[in-house]
């Protein structure tokens, strides 16, 4: 059964025996490993991701289109002009994307040979502020410092980026260098460097990153867990404190609620994850509501959504002060900051008209339940500064698309000068 398994057929024998060491010394955790993996991010699968200004999309057949803003090449089409359509990176032809990453002004993608290709600013950490990245790279180029290492994963924070290796390993680029990960690392550095600490001997399967801060979701003989390093501003970390960790630290909340973790997401300043039982936990900054439990307080250590009790949910996505989820029916609720209409909450609720309004606690995105198809991802902007667009993907491939569009980034024509769509409106590009 391992063997039928994408990311396990290339393996040599040896690779195999040593990830079967590191799975607790069984094929069967090894197969749990795989699994697990491909269920929480979607590789081998379309998946559309709504980045900071930009959006990526990537067929079923692994075929890449983007659009949105281009300031930085982070299109990959060789220009730094604007797409306001959906357009095929025409130069990745030939090879097979799994898995994509948006940042600001940056692109990251994972073909199913397990290389990087990157393009957009030439920088691994603060390109957010232009303080780096001065070199612009405007089409798909492998990235050489990850050419020995099988990539399955990539995640762009704030300030750093991580990869993941098929054989559950986490590497991070950029992370400063007053050791905030557990190793001296210049601003600009371009080297991968492994996550030292607890998960060296634990295969990771998820990894999420958020502002200056990392998530993994690891796969343990005993069961998934998460562990989380770097920033613990707000409670992020989810540890009970707001103190950093330079090295990663199990979340030891998930064992006291006895839920086993299956889909991590990591926000700007709030994170959430998804259990085998279809509960769903949050912590960190409550602004605005993002948490879901009817406040704006903030919570140090994961606490379940009550008013999510009788939804079962298996995918969650976050971004700066929003987040949705997606029920195991189809169904998708979204709470949190209501700025750019990207809640897809665009009735009259409040009597006012204000579509803006934040939201408390968990709200059935019912304009969502038009398209009478069941939503199997939600991917929304996840970087400070921008505003937030968000896009619902469906079980047949289709794509719809609301929230800020002003640089083209839904993929949908905007006309008599509209910056956004309230409404989910189809984007014209088969995903399936």
């Amino acid at each position: 059964m391992c063997q039928k398994r994408a990311i396990f057929k290339p393996m040599t024998e040896a690779e195999r025996q040593d990830l079967k060491q590191k799975c607790g010394g069984s094929w069967k955790l090894v197969l749990r490993f795989l699994l697990a993996g491909e269920a929480c991010c979607r590789r081998e699968n379309s998946q559309a991701i709504a980045g900071p200004g930009h959006s990526i999309a990537v067929t079923s057949k692994g075929v890449v289109y983007s659009f949105g803003s281009n300031s930085s090449g982070q299109l990959g089409h060789g220009t730094t002009e604007e797409e306001w359509r959906p357009r095929p990176i025409r130069s990745l032809q030939g090879i097979r994307i799994i898995q994509a990453a948006a940042g600001a002004g940056r692109t990251m993608l994972i073909s199913d040979a397990g290389q990087v290709y990157a393009f957009g600013k030439d920088s691994f950490g603060e390109a957010e502020y232009g303080v780096q990245g001065t070199k612009l790279v405007t089409s798909p180029q492998l990235v050489e410092s990850l050419k020995n290492i099988f990539v399955v994963q990539a995640a762009i924070g704030n300030f750093f980026t991580a990869v993941l290796s098929r054989e559950g390993r986490v590497y991070t680029f950029s992370w400063g260098n007053d050791a905030r990960l557990g190793h001296h690392t210049e601003p600009n550095d371009v080297e991968p460097h492994p996550l030292l600490g607890t998960l060296e001997n634990i295969p990771v399967v998820q990894i999420a990153a958020g502002y200056c801060y990392l998530l993994a979701l690891a796969c343990q003989p005993s069961g998934m867990a998460v562990y989380s390093v770097g920033c613990g501003l707000g409670g992020k970390l989810g540890h009970g404190s707001r103190t950093d960790e330079k090295h990663p630290r199990l979340i030891e909340q998930f064992q006291l609620l006895n839920l086993q973790p299956v889909v991590v997401a990591a926000g700007a300043w709030h994170a959430a994850v998804v259990g085998q039982d279809g509960r769903v936990c949050t912590w960190g900054w409550g602004r605005y509501g993002c948490l879901g439990h009817g406040n704006e307080e903030c919570e140090s250590v994961p606490k379940v959504v009550q008013a999510l009790n009788d939804v079962k949910a298996i995918h969650v996505a976050t971004g700066d002060y929003t987040t949705f989820v997606v029920s195991e029916d189809g169904d998708v609720y979204s709470f949190g900051c209501g700025e750019s209409a990207s809640l897809g909450h665009n009735a009259i609720a409040d009597g006012q008209g204000n579509r803006h309004a934040n939201v408390l606690t968990p709200q059935l995105v019912t304009s969502l339940k038009q398209v009478n198809e069941r939503v199997v991802q939600i991917s929304l902007t996840n970087s400070i500064y921008w505003n937030a667009h968000t896009f619902a993907l469906t079980e047949s491939g289709k794509l719809y698309a609301f929230g800020a569009g002003d640089k083209g980034q839904l993929g949908i024509e905007l006309v008599n000068n509209q910056t956004e769509r309230g409404n989910p409106e189809r984007v014209d590009i088969d995903l399936s």
